[in-house]
């Protein structure tokens, strides 16, 4: 899968397994911005994104929980915002945009 990054103006595409998170990929590809400070447990909001809204219709349901986290977000929340930590790359999301929230928790 490729995922596109943009965080502090740059955008970067990257390859990604199915089956990770989001946040793992942002991780394991120096995405800056994303601390991830919880390990992916949807309990810090330190890898808030927003999804381009072209591609915010192929995203799995929010789960209460990341509901509740990102009304905790340094940065604003908009109706595209999502937890990266909680979005898992599968065949449907491919060549998916996000851009990373300037303001972590």
């Amino acid at each position: 899968m490729r995922i596109t990054f943009t965080a502090e103006g740059t955008s970067k595409t990257v390859d990604a397994d199915e089956g990770s998170s989001l946040m793992q990929v942002a991780l394991a590809n120096d995405i800056p911005g994303i601390t991830a400070d919880c390990g992916g447990n949807a309990m810090c909001a330190t890898c808030h994104i927003y999804v381009d809204a072209a591609d915010h219709a192929r995203l799995p349901e929010m789960a209460e929980e990341e509901d509740e986290m990102l009304a905790f977000t340094g940065a604003d929340r908009r109706a595209t915002s999502r937890l990266a930590c909680q979005i898992q790359v599968q065949d449907r999301l491919e060549s998916i945009a996000v851009q990373v929230a300037a303001q972590q928790s």
